[in-house]
């Protein structure tokens, strides 16, 4: 039952947002709406909201606070470890909620080894939400050579025993393996089995390239999650296969895996998304589920920026406002098995962004009591 400070109207509300235009996928809400605050929750979405405190935010869009699930925040002073305690990962709060981001899940930076000392250094200390997809390697994203590349170091049982202990681990992570081997990723499901957890799969390289169509077919299952969806190889030659072909057509089995419920995630990053695939690709009305940075100081220092940035690169190939904010809310609070998450539900946890022409003026999070 919802206390009766979460349902009506006229009160001394905490925080009033009021004469924003409300976008709530979930709730298929569009439209200019007041929200009202309450102990850390929203006590009320509706006209004409009375309030002794009132923020008035006519003109600028209210959504739910985004959630990038493809990030990399294991920030730490280890040299040559890569996103794994190391330089290159970036500490949250400095660069999440000034996007609008107030959920962030770092994939693959920590591993079974290796997630304790993440959890106290970043999660425990951040005001962002920070979940994880724990790495199959134990080490985490320590070096891709040699630490990603050791088939010894991937243990799905301790690295199921390590995310059943963890509420705040999302998910199992693959990446950057090199060579012809599937082993190292039925190593990845057979963890995400023994948790009911999803997989995220940063497919590696091989020469020639690994056939897209026989991971999503006979590797990966309904709800797991392919990323860098925009990247890879056209020509087929080395690296990664892209979803298109040399003639820009969609790859047999791409369309596929999609009605099977395979997850396809942007993870733009510092060179993981190529317009030359993505232009094609979305005419073909292929389109991502969800929306996510790959953030790091490669990528914020180079074509992506920022979440806003990437939404708005969306915005420009052709899917609509509504569409960018559930790929960046209610679809990605969905897949990470958060349905807490995503939405400006009546007696939802209070997170929210604020914002104006893809740019966020105020964005917060307010703990529930």
């Amino acid at each position: 039952m919802i206390p009766a400070a979460l349902q009506g109207q006229d009160e001394s509300y905490d925080l009033l947002l009021k004469g924003g235009h409300v976008i709530d996928p979930k709730n298929e809400v569009d439209g200019v709406m007041d929200i009202a605050i309450m102990d850390g929750r929203i006590a009320s979405v509706g006209s004409q909201i009375s309030a002794e405190r009132a923020k008035n935010i006519a003109g600028y869009y209210i959504t739910p606070g985004l959630i990038d699930i493809h990030a990399h925040h294991f920030h730490g002073t280890k040299p040559n470890q890569y996103l794994s305690n190391s330089f290159t990962a970036l500490p949250p709060d400095g660069f999440t909620f000034r996007a609008g981001v107030t959920t962030a899940v770092d994939v693959g930076g920590s591993g079974w080894k290796n997630f304790d000392l993440f959890k106290e250094q970043v999660i425990e200390r951040s005001q962002t939400r920070i979940l994880a997809f724990i790495n199959i390697v134990g080490s985490g994203m320590r070096e891709v050579v040699p630490f990603e590349q050791n088939l010894d170091d991937m243990n799905p049982k301790m690295t199921a025993m390590v995310a059943n202990q963890n509420p705040e681990i999302a998910g199992i992570k693959i990446a950057h393996y090199i060579g012809h081997e599937w082993e190292p990723y039925f190593r990845a499901v057979e963890a995400a089995e023994l948790t009911d957890l999803p997989v995220m799969v940063d497919f590696g390289e091989a020469e020639p390239v690994l056939e897209l169509n026989y991971l999503f077919q006979n590797v990966l299952r309904s709800g797991d999650i392919y990323t860098h969806t925009y990247f890879g190889s056209i020509t087929g030659e080395v690296g990664r296969q892209s979803v298109i072909d040399e003639n820009g057509i969609l790859r047999p089995g791409i369309s596929e895996a999609r009605e099977k419920g395979i997850i396809f995630d942007v993870g733009f990053g510092g060179g993981s998304f190529f317009f030359d695939i993505a232009v094609p690709a979305t005419n073909q009305n292929f389109w991502p589920h969800t929306i996510s940075t790959d953030l790091h100081t490669g990528s914020m220092n180079g074509g992506m920026k920022n979440m806003l940035n990437v939404v708005s690169i969306f915005l420009n190939l052709g899917m609509n406002l509504q569409e960018v904010i559930k790929a960046s809310t209610w679809t990605p609070a969905q897949v990470i098995l958060r349905e807490d998450l995503g939405h400006l539900s009546v007696g939802a946890e209070a997170d929210v962004a604020v914002l104006i022409c893809m740019r966020a003026i105020l964005d917060f999070r307010i703990p529930a009591n």
